[in-house]
Formats: structure tokens, C-alpha cells, sequence
């Protein structure tokens, strides 16, 4: 019998990769089906995934989705990104197939930039990777940093499936996980062109704590809600003049 939170297409690939439904039922206590199927869709690509990245979410695509609008909006010339903690690369490769974009993916892990450049070939795109920390200085200037950092406080809730399968190293943040939110701001602004984006997906409970750190920017921003109506992402504009979008949200 079809797990309730399983669609039917991913149960038929499940069920061709895994004919033998008990084996099947008993491999699913322990994995998520996106690993065991080995791949997901995200915005049209198709990305390969397993325990070496975090599986990407729906909400990390309406991130992709609201930055390559406000990218649009704001350009209109070849653009630099670089996106910061990429993980499987899947945030990398969408911009880099919808905008007309230098992009370049950053992650302190080795093995999950392995899986990022098979996925960058999968889907036939050009991109710089980087290994090393994105708390490190970085090399150039750029016109949007992107990230979805870890931001899951130590002691905050996860499901424990995804705690014992998942890296953590991408979950798990210190400062009530807003650690890297804080370094990316302190030490990669400087790094932000004029005029220039940052985008950021956050926890649904952070949007607060975060506010007290960006307001003291003086620069506008904008939280922005997911399909469920939770604030999951923050956007901050550097220097550019408020009437070149057509979104209300954003603040001094």
C-alpha cells in the first residue's frame, strides 16, 4: 500500500526501481523516497540527490522563483551570482538556466560539490565551483548573493528520519541559527554591487530576530511569505531606488 505522503509517479518509480513492495515499505522507514528514486525536479531540472546533500524542498524553489523575477526587474545586463552553500546545486543551475548569469556555487563540503558538478552537467550548465566556507572572504564583487543556509537551531525540532539521514552540517545553525545569516551580512556586503540583491530562505520562526539584524542596515528588505503563508524568505536591495519594483513589502 501507497505511504499517504508519497505521490503516485514517485511510488511508480519507486516500485520499478524496487519491485518487492516489502523491501520497498522497509527501505522507506530509513531513507526518504527522493533518495531512493535518486533524483527531484526543481524548476524543470532534474537533480540528482543523496545523503552527500540536503534534499531540495518546494520552498526552496519559490526562492529561486521570487529572486529570478526580482533579477529581472532590477537587471538588464549579464549579471554575477554566487550561491552560498549550494549543496546538490539545484539553486545554482535554475538561475544560471533562467537569467542571463555568471553563477558561482560555494560549499565548505567536498563531496556535496562532487554531486553539484554531475548535476551541472546533467543540465548542460556552466558553473564555477568553489570549495570553502561561505564565512570566507570571497574573491569578487557580485549583484546577488543567494543562499539557503542552515538555519535549524541545535535544539530546534526535525524530524528524525531526516536528522539521521540528511547532513546536518546542512541543517544545524548556532545562534538560534541565525549564525551564517550574521556572517554572510557582516562580512559579504562589502562584496554586494550597487545596485544589488541578497536573498536568503529562513526559518518560518526567524523572521523577527532577523528583522532586529537587517533594520540596522539601512538598506531595504522584504519578507516574503511561502505557499503556506509562513515568512520564509528574506530579500535586501542595496542602494537601489524603491520605484524599479513593483513589490510593496519592502522597508527602510
Amino acid at each position: 500500500m501507497k505511504p499517504d505522503y508519497i505521490s503516485v509517479p514517485d511510488w511508480e518509480l519507486l516500485l520499478k526501481k524496487y519491485p518487492n513492495k516489502k523491501e520497498l515499505l522497509d527501505k522507506l522507514t530509513n531513507y526518504p523516497p527522493q533518495y531512493l528514486i535518486g533524483n527531484v525536479e526543481f524548476l524543470g531540472q532534474t537533480i540528482n540527490v543523496d545523503k552527500r546533500v540536503l534534499i531540495p524542498r518546494f520552498e526552496t524553489e519559490l526562492l529561486v522563483d521570487k529572486t529570478i523575477k526580482y533579477a529581472k526587474e532590477l537587471f538588464n545586463k549579464k549579471i554575477n551570482i554566487i550561491d552560498l552553500g549550494t549543496g546538490s546545486g539545484c539553486i545554482a543551475i535554475a538561475l544560471k538556466n533562467n537569467l542571463d548569469a555568471n553563477v558561482t556555487a560555494l560549499d565548505i563540503s567536498r563531496d556535496a560539490l562532487d554531486l553539484a558538478k554531475e548535476n551541472a552537467i546533467l543540465n548542460n550548465t556552466k558553473i564555477t565551483f568553489i570549495n570553502k566556507s561561505m564565512t570566507d572572504d570571497l574573491q569578487n564583487n557580485y549583484d546577488i548573493i543567494i543562499s539557503n543556509p542552515p538555519y535549524i537551531p541545535y535544539d530546534g525540532f526535525v524530524e528524525e528520519k531526516v536528522k539521521k539521514t540528511e547532513p546536518n552540517i546542512a541543517l544545524f545553525a548556532d545562534n538560534n541559527g541565525l549564525y551564517f545569516y550574521e556572517e554572510i551580512l557582516n562580512k559579504h556586503l562589502s562584496y554586494l554591487n550597487s545596485p544589488g540583491l541578497i536573498a536568503f530562505e529562513i526559518g518560518d520562526n526567524q523572521k523577527e530576530l532577523l528583522e532586529e539584524l537587517v533594520s540596522k542596515l539601512n538598506l531595504k528588505y522584504s519578507f516574503e511569505n511561502d505557499l503556506q503563508g509562513l515568512p520564509r524568505y528574506l530579500f535586501i536591495f542595496k542602494w537601489i531606488n524603491i520605484k524599479k519594483t513593483s513589490h510593496h513589502l519592502l522597508r527602510w
